[in-house]
């Protein structure tokens, strides 16, 4: 019988090596559960285990979700939705100084309350905002400091498409995980605003002033209800339905569908092609999530039958070191994975394996889910791998380094840390809204 650390190193070691060599995530994990199969099982028996436990891993009503919400993004995007609200909070701004930073962060928070992607968030904000921002001499960490934080909103503001990833795979309640984000994803946009508000007290010049065109306040109240108030109607239909308890994930993501398409409808910008656009999206997008939850629901699995998971669990409660001090490991585990792998792949790499501990030392497990999307967050904008550093380098206007956005990012990656520390110290922060779902 193979020693539990021993088969852990073989199925982990298995994954680590194929995706060194570029094979795509999803078929690494598949490719190790299969040799994890035969190893552990054997014979045609393995073949027929792996392939039972893939199709019960996707023939869950649960998953609904996902391409919803996918749904729902693109919809809001490729419609031009996204901009008629950026352009209308813009407006109501007026003059104050570094508006276009605030407005990064306001503007940002809420698409990402509409969306569920960090990269489609950062995508946007990069390409709508950075180069107005850059022609009025905006400092690099009010313009592309703020635009990469922001967009890393989306893994924590429901509904994330991260979170019923990770949800799924944990096996946690998905509503009660989207709506504990809410509260975690508010204090980030507050820390991101002090960044934003210290930097413009500390240095004046790094947001330089320029004549905007005056509105009254009628006009801004009328832009507000016919712009901006709409959206917050989606948003409610998405979240408020789960928190009220009238609907559950998936019926919330068929409203937001519904309340999408019908915002769409009402400012003439539901077209045919931005219908076939964000389908095409969806589907290409959630076949892709689909695979790899297959692959990380049978990892998990063949984790628990090699003995490597019982054995890692025996191990840690047995140190004699605080339990809280096992989770502070965890989330540095994933914040240094999060500068060398992609956000996907560290779920499903550590999901099977820091879940079962964690419940073994008494912790809740969305307490903990909602930690590690707020590691992946910040993972967004770690070098050398961050995602969000490649994708705003990407849409940038042309010369712009990837040390400079680096730099930019520093100030907000420690508010994002402070507010890690503030969650590991008050876990009520995040369980507060979903122990009022009843």
């Amino acid at each position: 019988m193979m020693s539990w650390y021993l088969a852990g190193l073989v199925l982990v070691g298995t994954i680590l090596l194929l995706m060194g060599i570029r094979v795509p995530v999803a078929f690494a994990f598949l490719a190790a559960n299969l040799i994890g199969a035969l190893v552990f099982i054997g014979g045609e028996a393995a073949i027929m285990q792996l392939v039972a436990n893939a199709t019960t891993s996707v023939t869950t009503f649960t998953l609904t979700p996902v391409p919803l919400f996918l749904l729902m993004g693109e919809l809001f995007f490729h419609t031009g939705i996204a901009l008629r609200v950026f352009d209308a909070i813009d407006k109501i701004l007026g003059r104050i100084p570094g508006r276009l930073s605030y407005l990064t962060v306001g503007g940002g928070t809420l698409f990402a309350a509409l969306s569920g992607s960090s990269i489609a968030n950062v995508a946007m904000l990069g390409s709508t905002l950075l180069p107005e921002m850059t022609r009025r001499r905006y400092a690099p960490v009010l313009s592309m400091g703020a635009i990469i934080a922001t967009g890393g909103l989306a893994i924590m503001i429901p509904p994330s498409t991260l979170g019923v990833l990770l949800g799924s795979i944990a096996q946690v309640d998905i509503g009660r995980l989207l709506i504990a984000g809410i509260v975690p994803g508010l204090l980030l946009a507050a820390a991101y605003i002090c960044v934003i508000f210290f930097t413009i007290w500390r240095r004046p010049e790094s947001a330089p002033q320029y004549d905007v065109e005056a509105l009254s306040g009628g006009q801004k109240l009328r832009l507000f209800l016919t712009n901006v108030l709409p959206m917050g109607g989606v948003i409610f239909m998405v979240v408020g339905l789960i928190i009220l308890g009238v609907a559950t994930p998936s019926e919330a993501a068929a409203f937001g569908v519904l309340g999408v398409l019908i915002l769409a409808f009402a400012f003439r910008a539901l077209t045919w092609r931005s219908l076939r656009k964000s389908i095409q999206g969806t589907v290409r997008v959630t076949g892709m999530v689909f695979l790899i939850i297959v692959g990380a629901s049978t990892f998990s699995q063949m984790l628990a039958l090699s003995g490597a998971s019982g054995g890692l669990i025996s191990w840690a409660t047995s140190l004699q070191i605080h339990p809280l001090w096992v989770i502070v490991g965890m989330l540095l585990i994933v914040l240094v994975l999060g500068m060398l792998m992609e956000s996907v792949s560290i779920i499903m790499l550590v999901t099977p394996i820091f879940f079962p501990l964690a419940a073994s030392l008494g912790f809740d497990p969305i307490w903990l889910a909602i930690l590690i999307l707020l590691m992946l967050e910040i993972s967004l904008t770690t070098p050398p791998f961050g995602m969000g550093l490649f994708v705003l380098v990407a849409v940038a206007p042309p010369g712009t380094k990837l040390g400079e956005v680096i730099r930019a990012s520093v100030p907000f990656i420690a508010a994002a840390l402070l507010i890690t520390a503030l969650l590991v110290g008050l876990p009520g922060l995040v369980t507060f809204l979903p122990g009022l779902m009843g």
